[in-house]
């Protein structure tokens, strides 16, 4: 949470440094080295702002070059908003409300989802969010800003719980996925979903979820699957943990795969979505922080070349000083950019 405070609120963190800087004009002890540190910090927090501009240059030309074939041409497109200006950082994350659906009940448990409605009239396509927290925790209500801000631009929206580690192993979530499309299906009607047009969104843990559910699924109507800095090949990621100290990468897998790699390799193999890439396998967004720290950024470049050997429709924004979870400040940096790149790859794709 520090990480993405700096890195994505570093105004807060400017204005104080800028108030301990005019104290300088007082305080005569160690005045100019003070100055000195002070002028650095600005300079380090002004970085990722400097380096969203640089990136959100040629955005929507490159995602819209990505997905050219995907549906309409590029050129049909004409976008609301900049990918990323500068005012919009001191703006409030957009809120709606949602109502609370049980999708699924299995013997041992029942699983809901949080649907947002669009604020269009008529049936829309709907955007399938699948939150993260290491397998093991988090829920529906991660998050919710972007799928506001989605219910408001035209689409429905629905984020869904799934069963858990350690109590459930994989494929358990997969499972739900499909449980959750079949309900958003059954009740496309009265949810007002075209079902020819879903995405699903994942995040962490979800992302593996989402891409893993995109590339195995066969239910007609999956048009993409949006990747938020989700470990895409579980082998390389078991060979590679995360320190320590930050978090025990390889336990967190094996709580969800039924044990360590040199117990159960197969089931690492078999959660890797990597793994199921093909020349059939949905158009897909890869969207990661170059200074993550729990989920590597070798996972996103991975899949990103993989779904180019096949020829996949793809795009891989990267966000260079971002840290995991940087899209929680959704007006941030980061989360400026990673919100019009979903909302171009939706208009491309549907």
């Amino acid at each position: 949470m520090l990480a993405i405070l700096v890195s994505e609120y570093g105004l807060l963190f400017i204005g104080v440094t800028v108030l301990v800087l005019l104290s300088g004009l007082w305080i005569k002890k160690y005045q100019v080295l003070g100055t000195a540190a002070g002028i650095i910090t600005v300079a380090l927090l002004l970085l990722p702002i400097v380096k969203a501009y640089n990136v959100g240059t040629n955005l929507k030309a490159d995602i819209d070059r990505a997905f050219l074939f995907c549906g309409k041409p590029a050129k049909t497109f004409s976008s609301a908003f900049k990918p990323f200006t500068f005012s919009k950082l001191f703006q409030k994350d957009p809120q709606s409300a949602f109502q609370t659906l049980k999708y699924v009940s299995y013997p041992d448990t029942s699983l809901t989802l949080d649907y947002y409605k669009s604020n269009a009239t008529g049936k829309r396509p709907c955007i399938v969010v699948i939150h993260g927290g290491s397998w093991s925790s988090g829920d529906s209500r991660q998050l919710p800003e972007l799928n506001a801000m989605l219910s408001q631009s035209g689409y429905q929206v629905a984020s869904i719980n799934y069963r858990l580690a350690p109590r459930w192993k994989s494929p358990a979530p997969v499972q739900d996925v499909k449980a959750a499309l079949t309900y958003l299906r059954k009740h496309a009607g009265q949810l007002q979903i075209d079902t020819g047009k879903i995405i699903l969104l994942g995040r962490s843990a979800g992302a593996q979820i989402a891409l893993l559910a995109a590339y195995t699924v066969k239910q007609q109507g999956i048009k993409g699957v949006i990747d938020f800095y989700g470990p895409a090949d579980m082998v390389w990621g078991y060979s590679v943990p995360a320190p320590k100290l930050i978090m025990d990468s390889r336990g967190v897998m094996a709580n969800y795969l039924d044990g360590y790699y040199p117990k159960v390799p197969q089931n690492y193999a078999g959660s890797s979505p990597i793994r199921y890439v093909s020349v059939q396998s949905v158009p897909t967004l890869i969207i990661h922080g170059g200074n993550d720290v729990l989920v590597a950024y070798e996972h996103s470049r991975r899949l990103s070349e993989k779904l180019k050997q096949n020829g996949v429709p793809h795009y891989w924004l990267q966000l260079p000083w971002a840290t995991h979870g940087f899209d929680h400040h959704l007006n941030g940096p980061g989360g400026q950019l990673s919100t019009f790149a979903v909302q171009q790859f939706l208009r491309q794709i549907l």
